[in-house]
């Protein structure tokens, strides 16, 4: 018979016991927009295109903004909160491959764009606009061998629009258009299975003048620049397609798919190891270093500042100059005295809290590898649904300060909160935008 004592110790057991007789049942899943994507041998692969992005501008713009090859159709991925807030705008292209299948020479379309069309590219091409496809959700990248270092590829995310220079003997410079890929599918293979996925996503732009003879026959039109039959291929750019108004351009690609050791948990590490050109580390470095040397230069003012007043204090003989308050003394009748703006000082504290708050947990979740970079806008995404969550933890914080103060208008003191960043950000982004939508 069990005693009282026992029976707690009985309890903790059949539920330790119910749990693993359940564990059976148990499955692993992946998180949303994580998920691992088969192919098989000749199945189709939708490449998909994103925003026009530059580092010059930071002002994205649609992929079919410019005068590219058009589907019949253009649709519209979903997006999320994060993504519509990045400027990504995901449609899809004419750019469709089939698994494990080279192909060489694929005609896109044959383009003359008009004057603002051509005066557009030509803008583009200035400011150092790239295109942004996407293969089985990972990013076009652009791989770059590095000369001051033996064997090192780096990798840039997108490709150039065009490029700007200049014919031989003359000094003239003219603007040329990449209208040749050459795709790299790299994808692993299950050693059991013919079942493979794809693990990086490459590409190499040519500028090229494609030539034909006769009538133009569409996609099935031969090329005399690049014809498989002929093993004329496109190699490098050394006949560039000018942009000019009326000039045909003719877009091609390549694809060829190359088998990787790289397993699909993996695929990411070479885009999270990739050099981002929009962080100047040399500015960051500069800043701090300058921030140190001020902060020690007061530092050291305010020590020596202080150990003079405490020398003084220390060689007092007089007992009624010591009950003569001077230098550092005078300090504790202003540390309890309540400020001027205290209700500022309020929201401040409050919009601190909140900034924290979202910051820790997000730094959290990415710990626990919550925010995986495969789901596009996810970071984001977290990121404002945190901030919204965190105004509770803001608003508590700033009207509880402010009745330390003896303050009476608390609720104000919350509303001001809620409102005064979120509506300096909206403000500050509302002109520019504006200015933005005038000038375009």
């Amino acid at each position: 018979m069990a005693t009282p004592t026992t029976r707690p110790a009985l309890a903790l057991l059949l539920v330790a016991a119910a749990v693993l007789a359940s564990a059976g049942a148990a499955r692993g899943f992946y998180l949303p927009g994580v998920a691992p994507a088969d192919f098989r041998k000749k199945d189709p692969l939708a490449v998909k295109v994103n925003q026009l992005s530059s580092i010059k501008t930071q002002l994205p713009y649609s992929y079919y903004s410019l005068p590219f090859c058009r589907p019949g159709t253009i649709v519209d991925s979903a997006e999320n909160l994060g993504e519509v807030l990045r400027g990504d705008r995901i449609e899809n292209s004419l750019y469709v491959f089939e698994m494990m299948e080279p192909k060489l020479c694929q005609i896109v379309c044959k383009i003359a764009p008009n004057q603002d069309e051509a005066r557009d590219l030509k803008e583009k091409i200035d400011d150092e606009y790239r295109i942004n496809m996407i293969l089985d959700n990972l990013p076009l990248v652009v791989p770059i061998k590095r000369l001051d270092q033996e064997a090192l590829t780096v990798y840039q995310q997108g490709v150039h629009v065009g490029v700007k220079g200049q014919y031989a003997g003359s000094k003239e410079e003219k603007h040329f258009i990449h209208n040749h890929f050459t795709f790299l599918v790299k994808y692993h293979k299950d050693a059991d299975t013919d079942i493979a996925r794809i693990v990086a996503f490459e590409v190499k732009p040519y500028s090229i003048k494609h030539e034909y003879d006769g009538d133009w026959k569409g996609n099935a039109t031969p090329l005399k620049t690049c014809d498989p039959h002929s093993r004329r291929l496109v190699v490098d750019s050394d006949s560039p397609q000018e942009v000019e108004a009326s000039k045909e351009i003719i877009f091609t690609y390549d694809v060829n798919f190359e088998e990787s050791p790289i397993k699909w948990a993996s695929r990411w590490d070479t885009y999270l190891l990739m050099a981002d050109d929009q962080i100047h580390w040399f500015s960051i470095v500069n800043s701090l270093m300058i921030v140190l040397f001020l902060s020690g230069m007061v530092a050291m003012i305010m020590l020596r500042t202080l150990y003079r007043d405490i020398s003084k204090y220390n060689q007092l003989e007089d007992q009624e100059d010591a009950l003569e308050e001077t230098g550092w003394k005078l300090v504790h009748g202003d540390v309890f005295r309540p400020p001027v703006k205290a209700d500022l000082l309020c929201v401040y504290v409050g919009t601190g809290v909140q900034f924290f708050g979202m910051l820790l947990v997000t730094l959290l979740f990415a710990i626990l590898g919550l925010l995986s970079p495969s789901n596009r806008g996810g970071l984001m995404t977290a990121m404002l649904l945190l901030w919204v969550f965190m105004g509770l933890f803001a608003g508590y914080s700033s009207s509880r300060f402010y009745k330390m103060f003896k303050g009476s208008e608390w609720k104000n003191v919350t509303i001001k909160t809620a409102l005064m960043f979120p509506g300096i950000v909206f403000a500050i982004f509302f002109v520019l935008n504006a200015l933005i939508w005038a000038l375009r």
